[in-house]
């Protein structure tokens, strides 16, 4: 008796030790967060910060803190905030110094959670945790993460829809984006029966701004809910934290105050911005209004805004001198907050503007023109904080002016960025086409855009346009006036200089015309001679029209005598015959042309006629330079010319401009396979063959499928073999009996009637069936009737591993033969067993898909030997 009074004894003081541990340790953490600062390339100052219940017994002066390098600190608390409602706010700062570059997960978790969470069941016995990911990157340069000037505790009231916003500011100016996420609990890892909070309408966060929004909620109590804030850096995420928020849901008559409403603005460095913010409450109770933003967290001209209370009305003037310093490509988020002082249940709203500061447009943009380039120079920001600038340039005018927060050039102007230079003080740029030369015949405009290292651009500046100086020939026609393998021949015709200097420049002159087999000038060859300055055509024959285009460079040239040479007189210019190609396909042909001249074409006529026909038809205009010409008749020839209509830009140049391309013969045929049928595949296990079924595209996706293709392999990393050709496009099954296994991969392909086969896209696998069964009684008492104890019929086995027991756990039999074969007598006796029931295991090695598996069996046998049991036996 005194044995079990201490045993009773000994159990109560567990009980009652595990009881006073529960309270230690649980009804402790609410919210919380990590974030950091980094102080060198590898050390990084890390805070925590929890937000528990001063209620609870449990207290943590001191918490550990792993860094996610295999390392972990104990980390004492530098300060405690006691706070309304119950809550403390606790600090925790560590410096650590990471070996190297790598992804780290900071990470804390301690017990427990604060008791009565509705979403997260036995909340007082879940552990609480919260993470952040650093990403050491030297590539990517110093980062440090967001902060969060919200706290991430907050009262809802029922019925009403309830926002928070945990105004995250990056000192680094990086993209900052939002998303929900489950609470996390042992090992970092996300709360297995974790739910969401329930809502009436929706529960959701805005990945932009962070509101989160919460309409509505129904259910009193207390809940808690995880958002993440990813860090993103030229579109690459690096780094984020895993917030946990604690939220009340309490029953109020009362409604919160209202904000009016706000605007988000843009406003240009170094100017100031005012605006006026005004709250109100219903109930006429008192008001104050207060904001939280990085805006008040700058070093240099931070923003001014004074928290103020009134009576039913209250409003407060925000105050902004931006400087250079301000300007980033992500917007300032300010938070204006109004908050009543009802007596029952205070209430809040939020209102969120984004405030963008952007950098001044350069200025006194000037253009300097020769006859194929431009000079074009600017004046240096006056924001020192540049890191270059992006220069833009369009062949006509624009007349862009931009509006309100509409930074760079935008798409729809058509301008194209050009290049970039780097540097505040680096205030010109050599446009020449890249090596190529301006081509004349444009008004050239520019504008010019400074951008920041963060990637911010400024307002674009005025645009400024000039034409190129003139003296030199203009290219107007390399036009296609015989189409032949030999005797083909291309006109050439270009504009006698404008403004021309015979003074500077005297003659005699000729116009030197080198050519080049292709669309591009890849060989330009010795030159060709147009002489005289009036001289404005050539004819190039026997040439290759018909499956080659041609593209010249052709400059003015002038002789000098003192040196007897000539020399060229400005630049060549260039310009390429029109080459057409034809694409023929199941009753239609694609028309595609090849070009490249300095002039625009906005327009081609498409002239078609067959190889009965004596004239081209015109059969179609466009402004693309594919055509496709649909419903041909397939065998039949078609023979198309194309002719260009374009312009330059400027009025002195004659237009329009006509070029014909070469004449092109096709024929029309079927090259486009049909689709793939959809297979379906079915084990036939009592037949041992796989049934293959199939669809008929002709009903679908074609319309001259004749045959199909089937394709078999018994290992889908293996090749395919064709194991049969069906010529009935109407029959869509097949059933194939394998040789060694029902296992493999079917292929269908279907052939149209010009040989083309559909994709082999459509594989289907079948697996073997599981035919080894075992019976569960057999009789080896002699008289021929069931004698042996052995499977069904089975196929696809390799072998077994049998082993059969006595009740008594006695080995009585093994075997690796599939057969088995057991005639019910002791392996060691070799005496039959005594009648009863059995035991066995059975691994069976059988041929599968993948390859060889076991599958494991084990069972009751039923042995009717017509022996009783004895000891020898057992």
């Amino acid at each position: 008796m005194t044995g079990h009074k201490k045993i009773l004894q000994f159990f109560l003081a567990v009980i009652v030790f595990q009881l006073v541990n529960i309270q230690i340790f649980a009804t402790h953490n609410r919210a919380g967060e990590i974030t950091y600062v980094q102080k060198g390339s590898y050390t990084y100052e890390i805070t925590l910060i929890t937000y528990t219940y001063t209620k609870a017994p449990a207290d943590r002066p001191e918490i550990d803190i792993y860094f996610g390098d295999g390392t972990v600190a104990t980390v004492p608390r530098v300060g405690e905030v006691y706070l309304p409602d119950d809550y403390k706010k606790n600090t925790y700062i560590v410096t650590h110094t990471y070996p190297g570059a790598g992804t780290f997960i900071i990470l804390m978790e301690d017990p427990n959670r604060n008791e009565g969470v509705l979403n997260i069941p036995n909340s007082v016995n879940i552990r609480f945790a919260v993470k952040t990911t650093l990403q050491i990157n030297p590539n990517l340069g110093v980062n440090s993460t967001p902060i969060m000037l919200n706290p991430p505790i907050d009262k809802a009231a029922k019925g009403q829809i309830f926002v928070h916003n945990p105004n995250a500011y990056d000192p680094d100016g990086d993209s900052l984006s939002f998303k929900i996420t489950t609470c996390l609990g042992d090992n970092g890892q996300p709360i297995s029966d974790y739910s969401f909070p329930a809502a009436k309408n929706e529960l959701r966060v805005d990945p932009i701004s962070g509101d989160f929004i919460w309409n509505y909620p129904e259910d009193l109590g207390i809940y808690n809910i995880a958002m993440e804030i990813e860090e993103w850096r030229q579109g690459v995420k690096i780094g984020s934290i895993i917030r946990d928020m604690q939220i009340e849901v309490v029953e109020t008559d009362n409604k919160p105050p209202v904000i009016m409403a706000l605007e988000d603005h843009c406003v240009e460095a170094d100017s100031v911005l005012r605006f006026i913010v005004t709250a109100y409450d219903t109930n006429k109770e008192k008001v104050t209004i207060s904001s939280t933003g990085g805006v008040y967290q700058l070093d240099s001209s931070p923003a001014y805004f004074a928290d103020t209370t009134s009576t039913d009305t209250v409003r407060s003037e925000f105050i902004w001198q931006t400087n250079c310093s301000h300007v980033r490509k992500q917007p300032y988020l300010v938070i204006f907050k109004a908050a009543d002082n009802n007596p029952d249940q205070v209430l809040v709203s939020y209102k969120n503007v984004n405030i963008h500061v952007v950098g001044p447009a350069p200025e006194n943009v000037q253009l300097e023109p020769t006859n194929n380039t431009i000079l074009v120079k600017w004046d240096a920001s006056r924001c020192t904080e540049v890191a270059g600038y992006m220069i833009y340039r369009k062949n006509r005018r624009a007349y862009f002016t931009p509006a309100e927060c509409e930074l760079g050039v935008p798409e729809y102007t058509e301008y194209q960025f050009i290049d970039s230079v780097e540097g505040a003080n680096t205030t010109q740029y050599l446009d020449n086409d890249k090596g190529e030369g301006l081509v004349q015949g444009y008004e050239y405009c520019y504008m010019i855009v400074a951008y920041y290292p963060d990637g911010a651009e400024s307002y674009a500046s005025k645009e400024t346009c000039a034409e190129l100086t003139r003296g030199v020939p203009i290219i107007l026609k390399a036009s296609v006036s015989t189409t032949d393998d030999v005797n083909g021949a291309i006109h050439l015709e270009w504009m006698e200089p404008l403004d021309f200097d015979s003074v500077s420049n005297p003659g005699p002159y000729r116009y030197q015309i080198y050519r080049s087999d292709d669309l591009y000038g890849s060989a330009f060859t010795d030159p060709v001679y147009a002489n005289g300055l009036h001289t404005t055509s050539y004819i190039d024959t026997n040439y290759n029209t018909l499956e080659k285009p041609r593209i010249y460079k052709m400059g003015l040239f002038n002789y000098d005598a003192l040196t007897d040479s000539w020399n060229i007189i400005g630049v060549p210019e260039k310009a390429a015959s029109l080459f057409l190609t034809l694409h023929p396909r199941d009753n239609e042909i694609e028309l595609e042309l090849g070009e490249n001249v300095p002039w625009e074409n906005y327009q081609y006529v498409i002239y078609r006629k067959t190889m009965q026909a004596i004239e081209f038809d015109t059969i179609a205009y466009t402004n693309s330079n594919k055509f496709i010409d649909r419903g041909l008749t397939n065998g039949l020839t078609y023979c198309y010319k194309v002719k260009s209509i374009g312009k330059y830009g400027l009025d002195t140049i004659p237009s329009p401009l006509y070029n014909y391309s070469q004449e092109a013969c096709a024929v029309p045929v079927d090259t486009i396979p049909s689709c793939a049928p959809e297979l379906t595949v079915i084990n036939n296990c009592d037949s041992l063959r796989n049934e293959l079924i199939w669809t008929n595209p002709n009903n679908s996706c074609s319309n001259d499928v004749v045959s199909y293709n089937v394709y078999f392999t018994p290992n889908p990393e293996t090749d395919f073999e064709l194991i049969t050709t069906i010529d009935d496009p109407n029959d869509t099954t097949y059933w194939h009996y394998p040789e060694k296994a029902l296992a493999g991969c079917y292929i269908v392909t279907a052939v149209d009637s010009f040989s083309n086969e559909s994709a082999k896209t459509n594989m289907v696998c079948a697996d073997n069936c599981s035919y080894y069964k075992l019976p569960n009684s057999f009789s080896p008492d002699g008289n021929g009737v069931n004698d042996i104890y052995k499977p069904y019929p089975y196929q696809f086995v390799d072998k077994i591993d049998m082993k059969i027991y006595s009740r008594w756990g006695g080995l009585v039999f093994q075997t690796e033969d599939p057969d088995i074969n057991w005639d019910g007598k002791n392996m060691l006796t070799k005496q039959l067993v005594p009648s009863g029931v059995y035991f066995y295991y059975c691994d069976v090695w059988e041929l599968r898909l993948s390859g060889m598996e076991v599958r494991n069996l084990s069972g009751f046998i039923q042995v009717f030997s017509g022996t009783n049991s004895s000891p020898q036996n057992k």
